[in-house]
C-alpha cells in the first residue's frame, strides 16, 4: 500500500472504513446509563430516610391505640355485666311475685264463695235455736211449720248465692242423652209424650260452673218399648 498522499479521495474513504470496521463499537450504554442508576438509587434512598418514621415511633403508637382499645372495651364489658345482673334480678323479683300470686289464687280462689256460704250456716243455725227453745211437748205442728220456714229460707238463699257464682243446677227431663252431662243409671221404657232416647227421670241433680259440667246427672233414659208377639 503506497502513502496516503498518492490516494484519491474514494480510496481514502474506503481505507478509513476498513479501518473503522476493525475497532468494537463504542459502549454508549455505560456512558449513560450508570450515572442514572446511581442517581436514582441514591433518590430512592433519601426518599426512603424522608418518609418512613423512626422505629422507635412505631411502637409507641401502636401500644397507646391499644391501650385505649382495652380500656373502651372494658368498660362495655362492666356495662353490659351490670345490666345483665340487673335483669337477672328483676326476673327473678317478677317470679317470686307470680308465685306468690299463684298461690294466693288456690288458696283464696274460693274466698267470695264462702263468704256467702256463711250466711247460709247462720239461717241454718238461727232455724234449728228457734225449734229448740219454742217447742213445746205435743205441739209437733208448730214444729214443722218453723221447720219448713227455715228450709224454704235457707233453699232461696242458697239459690242466690249459686247464681251469684255461676253455679246452676241442671234440668235435663226430656233432654237427650249426653255423656258428657249425664250419668246414665237404668233404662226405662218410654212412655206417652217421651221419646225414646231422652232422659226420662233425675236421679240426683246435675250441676255446671259457668257453663262447665263439675258433676253429671244421673238420670234414667227411656228407650222404645218392646212389642209382644
Amino acid at each position: 500500500m503506497g502513502s496516503l498522499g498518492s490516494l484519491n479521495f474514494v480510496e481514502i474513504c474506503l481505507f478509513y472504513d476498513s479501518i473503522h470496521s476493525l475497532l468494537p463499537p463504542p459502549s454508549y450504554s455505560r456512558i449513560w446509563l450508570h450515572p442514572f442508576s446511581t442517581a436514582t438509587q441514591r433518590t430512592a434512598g433519601e426518599d426512603c430516610s424522608s418518609e418512613d418514621p423512626p422505629d422507635e415511633l412505631g411502637p409507641s403508637l401502636a401500644e397507646r391505640a391499644l391501650k385505649l382499645k382495652a380500656v373502651k372495651l372494658e368498660k362495655e364489658v362492666q356495662d353490659l355485666t351490670l345490666r345483665y345482673q340487673r335483669a337477672v334480678a328483676d326476673c327473678e323479683n317478677i317470679r317470686k311475685r307470680t308465685q306468690r300470686c299463684v298461690e294466693d289464687a288456690k288458696i283464696f280462689g274460693i274466698q267470695s264463695f264462702c263468704k256467702d256460704l256463711v250466711e247460709v250456716a247462720d239461717i241454718l243455725e238461727k232455724t234449728t235455736e228457734c225449734i229448740s227453745e219454742e217447742t213445746e211437748p205435743g205441739d209437733q205442728k208448730l214444729t214443722l211449720e218453723k221447720v219448713f220456714r227455715g228450709l224454704s229460707l235457707l233453699e232461696a238463699k242458697l239459690k242466690s248465692v249459686f247464681a251469684k257464682h255461676g253455679l246452676e243446677k241442671m234440668a235435663p227431663i226430656g233432654d237427650k242423652y249426653d255423656p258428657h252431662e249425664h250419668e246414665l243409671i237404668c233404662h226405662v221404657p218410654a212412655g206417652v209424650g217421651v221419646q225414646p232416647g231422652t232422659v226420662a227421670l233425675v236421679r240426683q241433680d246435675g250441676y255446671k260452673l259457668h257453663g262447665r259440667t263439675i258433676r253429671l246427672a244421673q238420670v234414667e233414659v227411656a228407650v222404645e218399648s218392646q212389642r209382644r208377639l
